[in-house]
């Protein structure tokens, strides 16, 4: 687990510019946090890094999945706040795109037996100021070689 402090809007995008060219087709990054936590801010700034062509990146809240066309497979943004059964997140194509294909996933707890266990994990939470406070976990010890690098070497395993 890793815990840092993102000091403005803008520090969080630093952050999800920094973390895009470390992924890779299968990658999932679930978001966690509540309304106004910066999970789609983090999602758009990372979005827009990895994509070919430059294009608006808009919140999935109505739309649910937004897919975008990356160099090496595609970006999938999924908002599944108004889900009701993990079922419906299989019936999107999410299913199969966790295996594929980068996913940003907004709302992960209503994956529910489909979250997939080597996912990083980043919960948001406002803090003072416009700041935010951010914790990376994850399970797959993948992500603290990945991560190292972005975020310094203090990364330890990241089972909460």
């Amino acid at each position: 687990m890793l815990k840092l402090h993102l000091s403005s809007a803008e520090a969080t995008a630093d952050l999800a510019r920094a973390i895009a060219p470390l992924l890779r087709p299968g990658d999932v990054l679930l978001l966690e946090g509540g309304i106004g936590a910066g999970k789609t801010h983090f999602a758009r700034s990372l979005i827009q890094s990895l994509l070919l062509e430059p294009e608006d990146v808009p919140s999935p809240t109505f739309t649910l999945v937004q897919v975008y066309d990356g160099e090496n497979c595609e970006i999938w943004h999924s908002d599944l706040y108004r889900l009701s059964d993990p079922d419906e997140a299989v019936e999107l194509g999410l299913e199969e795109a966790l295996e594929t294909a980068i996913c940003l996933v907004e709302w992960p707890d209503r994956l529910a037996d489909l979250t997939p266990r080597s996912a990083l994990t980043l919960t948001f939470a406002v803090a003072e100021e416009g700041s935010r406070d951010l914790i990376l976990s994850w399970q797959d010890a993948r992500w603290a070689e990945r991560l190292k690098d972005v975020i310094g070497s203090d990364t330890q395993d990241g089972a909460a």
